[in-house]
């Protein structure tokens, strides 16, 4: 396929995954093997992603702000957290084989991909937030965790950042969404430097997907934060699927 073609690809498939992002998780589901595809290695494709990931965060956090949502000291506290686990989770993701973090990413993209169509619906609106005492520490352990799982393959993230925050702390959506994108901000600033450090980022590619992510990042926290979209969810899972069969069988 002509270059200039498959950078205009990357560019939607980022706008897609920036929509995704930003209004549940999941879109380097699709971004991830998207740079494997085009002929980054495993590793690279990882740290190429990452850019994508950070320049969206801060659009997607300038959106939420300018519809007069803001994350508290709380959404900081989290943020360090994670930041300190991405450190170990970039470092891991360096030193693993092309093979094996493939079919490690299929393994992850299927295992996401389930969890988003089968995980149970949290209500949180008839109860109030938990930020302090034992549920201020069980969210900082948790996102530590959260933080080695994202520097590692960053797949899903948001996910599981959504469910620490409506299970643990019973934060609303909205809430939960513009949380979310602090956390990821601060803690892809490891992350990054950890993959930079090792040069594993193409930069073309790289900020060719920020452009995508960035802008769908943006739109997606200005427009909604209505999870659970039957035709993005439909879309995600047959795509996801049939991407994670090919890393399997190419690994």
């Amino acid at each position: 396929m002509n270059e200039t073609l498959l950078l205009i690809l990357l560019a939607l498939v980022g706008f897609i995954a920036g929509v995704i992002n930003t209004i549940a998780g999941g879109g380097s589901l699709l971004t991830l093997p998207m740079l494997i595809f085009m002929g980054l290695p495993p590793t690279v494709a990882n740290g190429t992603n990452r850019i994508g990931i950070f320049i969206q965060s801060i659009t997607s956090v300038a959106g939420f702000k300018s519809k007069g949502i803001r994350p508290s000291i709380f959404s900081v506290y989290l943020g360090v957290s994670a930041l300190i686990g991405s450190l170990i989770g970039a470092k891991i993701a360096i030193d693993i084989k092309g093979e094996t973090f493939n079919r490690i990413l299929a393994v992850v993209m299927l295992v996401v991909v389930l969890f988003m169509v089968f995980k149970p619906k949290v209500n949180v609106e008839d109860f109030s937030e938990r930020i302090q005492g034992k549920y201020r520490f069980l969210s900082i352990l948790a996102f530590f965790v959260i933080g080695i799982y994202g520097g590692f393959i960053q797949a899903g993230v948001g996910i599981f950042i959504l469910l620490a925050l409506t299970s643990i702390n019973r934060m609303g959506l909205v809430k939960s969404n513009a949380v979310k994108a602090l956390v990821v901000f601060i803690y892809t600033i490891g992350a990054l430097a950890v993959f930079a450090y090792n040069n594993q980022i193409d930069y073309l590619y790289g900020f060719v997907l920020a452009f995508g992510n960035a802008s769908g990042g943006w739109l997606a926290s200005r427009w909604s934060v209505k999870k659970g979209d039957g035709v993005v969810k439909i879309f995600l899972v047959v795509m996801v699927v049939a991407m994670a069969i090919k890393l399997w069988i190419d690994s």
